[in-house]
């Protein structure tokens, strides 16, 4: 049975897909984009859920209500965190950023053990209690990060930036132990009750994407799904059987979020490597940018990732080595996208390769758009990160992350000696269950993506001015921001390859995702408004989801944003699994739509 995805402009607010663990929200106007950034109390309260780093799930709602209401001080707010290394990650952030906003910086943490509740207990918090300890699967623990109300703001940034807060699942879990009624098997009408809402429209619209197989049975532990799913991301990388320096499942790590595992990755490097400052290459997703620049000494940003800014970043380097011939490197190391999000550029990876070696600095890439099934960035990178809550895990109801450690490479050794040591597994078992079931046909999902969004953007280029339509007979199109355009002689060389050097026929396609620019602000809403499709952030899912990136990403700084290309009425669509001529006609009549605005 699959989940309704809900379709059309009285959608607004509605997870993505009927889940209550959905981990996307429906937009269906371009004007609900902008009264949501906006922080209009109105639009914001009629939201049932949204992206889980960018709103706090009902759930984490109610269990922060009851630890504020148990061990709050008058003034006081609070967020959650699963462990007391997760909290004081937290309280250092939130600090370092209120001391730099000039707000009240006082952070304290309050460790607070949840037991089952007796079955004749009325009271919901009687089993809520301060100690350092909590016994697994009895007992649980929640950190409590609380800090005056003035700060909030600034430690939502930690929530969203670094990914290192409860899950939904988690807090679920917490609940039914103390006995709070409707938990943790909450009815899907219940839970819309809760959001004040009398009902939940299943219309699926045209598109029908592919339903997940009810056959599969879920692991029944925890240990067992993330052995699984170890095994699965390593065994991606595995393309010659004979290597002795293959990616085993011990050089997959696993984290809650793929922002929690960028965050590790950096806290790692900073860990293990002298000190300096971090190179992001490219405009990346907007969460990467704030982690480098705010964790550490900082970063240095080239955000359009041309083959003139590695001259330039080659020069920079060489004049630091100049003026300080230690034999520290000259910078941490350089994060890159491949390809990036949302503008789908790849960049001269050889070249940066080769500049890292030069240099000793260590490489970090996020392959969470290209995907395991169609890029192979082992020959560049130091450590791989990916969002596995993407195209991944796909089913939107589960979210997770990857590292990994590339046995390739100079440094494997001390990395994974380190990481080794200091690891702490704060993934819950219900999110891991959940995404590994959802990841066992990944491949099969992926090959329709992406033959589905080649066909599609084949058919946009063609109507782009870029790809000679002309803007005086209608063409509103500027540009298709796709990999097979877009840097495409740099996204060839990391196209995912058999031993012998041959693109893989199966898998090694462009990927799901592509961005439109228009040429009016008029034609990008009406565009977006006109698609029929779901609409709402994130990406990577079975069903294919339209979002106006820039507004939702960057609605604070705009000019900024344009000045890397990345334009205020770019609309990027995940392409889904849906038949593709049925996808291709929505598309048509959405465009249709936009020439005659």
């Amino acid at each position: 049975m699959s989940l309704a995805i809900p379709v059309g402009h009285d959608t607004f607010g509605l997870s993505l897909p009927s889940s209550l663990h959905a981990i996307a929200v429906s937009y269906p106007k371009w004007s609900d984009v902008v009264a949501v950034k906006k922080g209009e109390s109105a639009t914001v309260n009629a939201m049932m859920t949204g992206y889980p780093r960018f709103y706090v799930h009902r759930s984490v709602q109610k269990l922060i209500t009851i630890c504020q209401k148990e061990f709050g001080l008058d003034g006081e707010m609070c967020l959650l965190c699963p462990t007391a290394k997760t909290a004081e990650c937290g309280n250092e952030y939130i600090r370092n950023l209120a001391l730099l906003a000039g707000r009240p910086s006082e952070v304290r943490v309050v460790c607070c053990v949840i037991e089952p509740a007796s079955p004749s207990s009325t009271n919901e918090i009687t089993s809520l209690v301060v100690s350092p300890t909590a016994v697994l699967h009895k007992r649980s623990e929640v950190h409590i990060l609380f800090f005056p109300g003035d700060t909030y703001t600034i430690a939502r940034q930690f929530w969203q930036n670094c990914g290192l807060g409860i899950s939904s699942r988690y807090a679920e879990h917490c609940l039914s132990l103390l006995g709070v009624p409707g938990f943790p098997q909450a009815s899907l009408s219940d839970f819309v009750r809760f959001c004040g809402r009398t009902s939940y429209p299943m219309v699926m619209g045209k598109l029908k994407p592919k339903p997940q197989d009810e056959s599969e049975l879920p692991l029944s532990t925890g240990v067992e799904a993330k052995v699984a799913l170890r095994r699965r991301i390593a065994s991606f990388f595995v393309h010659d059987e004979t290597s002795a320096r293959n990616v085993s499942e011990d050089d997959v790590y696993l984290f809650p979020t793929g922002m929690s595992a960028l965050w590790n990755a950096h806290q790692l490097l900073l860990a293990t490597r002298p000190p300096d400052k971090s190179v992001v290459f490219g405009f990346p997703y907007t969460d990467t940018l704030k982690i480098i620049q705010r964790s550490g000494p900082g970063a240095i940003f080239y955000g359009h990732g041309r083959d003139s800014d590695i001259d330039d970043l080659d020069n920079l380097l060489t004049k630091k080595v100049e003026e300080n011939p230690s034999s520290s490197p000259p910078v941490l190391a350089l994060y890159t996208e491949c390809p990036s999000n949302p503008l789908l550029r790849t960049v001269n990876m050889p070249r940066l390769r080769a500049l890292a070696d030069k240099y000793n600095f260590l490489i970090v890439i996020d392959e969470t758009v290209g995907t395991f099934a169609n890029v192979d960035v082992l020959p560049y990178a130091d450590l791989i990160v990916t969002s596995l809550s993407k195209y991944f895990g796909g089913y939107a109801t589960a979210l997770g992350g990857s590292l990994v450690i590339n046995p390739r490479m100079r440094y494997h050794a001390v990395l994974k000696g380190h990481l080794g040591s200091v690891f702490e597994d704060t993934y819950f078992d219900l999110d891991a269950i959940v995404l590994e079931r959802n990841s066992r046909d990944f491949l099969e999902r992926m090959r329709i993506t992406n033959a589905n969004a080649e066909y599609v953007c084949d058919f946009l280029h063609a109507r782009s001015i870029e790809g000679g339509a002309p803007e005086s007979e209608g063409a509103v199109i500027k540009k298709v921001h796709y990999p097979k355009y877009m840097s495409s002689e740099h996204y060839e060389i990391c196209r995912r390859r058999l031993p012998g050097g041959k693109l893989d026929s199966k898998n090694g396609g462009y990927t799901g995702l592509f961005s439109l620019t228009f040429t009016s602000m008029k034609a990008s809403r009406t565009f977006y408004d006109a698609l029929e499709a779901a609409k709402g952030p994130s990406l990577g899912t079975t069903f294919t989801l339209t979002c106006s990136y820039t507004f939702l990403s960057h609605h604070h700084e705009l000019e900024w944003a344009a000045e890397f290309g990345v334009e205020e009425g770019l609309v990027r669509v995940s392409v889904g699994t849906e038949d593709r001529e049925a996808l291709l006609e929505v598309i048509v009549a959405a465009l249709s739509a936009a020439e005659l605005a």
